[in-house]
């Protein structure tokens, strides 16, 4: 099996060596850059399949970085900050993270992550990779594939937004809780905020329309179209 590649953005020497003595003895190919430029250069000629990206970064900060990666890649992206303000996360998240640690972080956590994360990658999502095709009357999803349709028009997703597409769409009328989702999609693995699915959703209806999926205040998530 090939090598999982991983590019650590990251200006703290001290970080990146030890993020690297945990990553390299689990046999990830691992590349690293210290500043905003060129970590997107890397990013663009390394191709990995995993980044971990610090928010402040001498050039071109985390934000902006991730800002210009999203517009030509569905990378997963694990950022890094030091910051504790809400706000700094879901900015992050807004932008298109995939998941968030806060300095100072557990290095066996972090690791623990990324290997939840390239595996969810390479296999897909338990359930969600099993079945064939789900078929409503607006929205078309074949998980063999990856392949979203809606009116017959594709849609594209990331891989997390797919999954969590593909989540809620296997219990159609059926509500799921923030934990149950984060559960079906980022695993038993994850130690982050809940707060990560409401902004993936988001995402996921600014592309198939809000119709679809219901909010359930203070309960959770329900996907609504009719089977064919």
């Amino acid at each position: 099996m090939t090598k999982a590649k991983i590019l650590v953005i990251d200006d703290e020497p001290s970080i990146v060596k030890l993020v690297e003595a945990y990553l390299k003895p689990e046999g990830y190919e691992v590349l690293t850059a210290a500043d905003g430029n060129a970590g997107l250069k890397s990013a663009r000629t390394f191709k990995p399949d995993l980044i971990i990206l610090d928010v402040m970064l001498p050039g071109m900060d985390g934000i902006e970085l991730l800002s210009r990666l999203r517009r030509e890649s569905n990378v997963y992206v694990i950022m890094l900050t030091a910051r504790t303000e809400e706000t700094d996360k879901i900015v992050g998240l807004t932008v298109g993270a995939d998941d968030y640690v806060t300095k100072p972080f557990s290095p066996r956590e972090l690791t623990a992550r990324v290997k939840a994360a390239l595996r969810r990658i390479q296999v897909g999502t338990g359930e969600s990779s099993e079945m064939a095709v789900l078929a409503f009357r607006h929205v078309r999803i074949d998980a063999g594939a990856r392949q979203v349709t809606v009116d017959d028009q594709p849609v594209e997703f990331t891989a997390l937004e797919f999954n969590l597409l593909a989540a809620l769409a296997e219990n159609r009328g059926r509500v799921l809780t923030r934990e149950q989702l984060l559960e079906k999609v980022w695993g038993g693995e994850y130690f982050g905020e809940t707060r990560v699915v409401d902004v993936h959703l988001g995402h996921v209806r600014q592309k198939i329309g809000d119709q679809f999926i219901v909010t359930v205040r203070g309960v959770g998530y329900r996907f609504e179209d009719e089977l064919l």
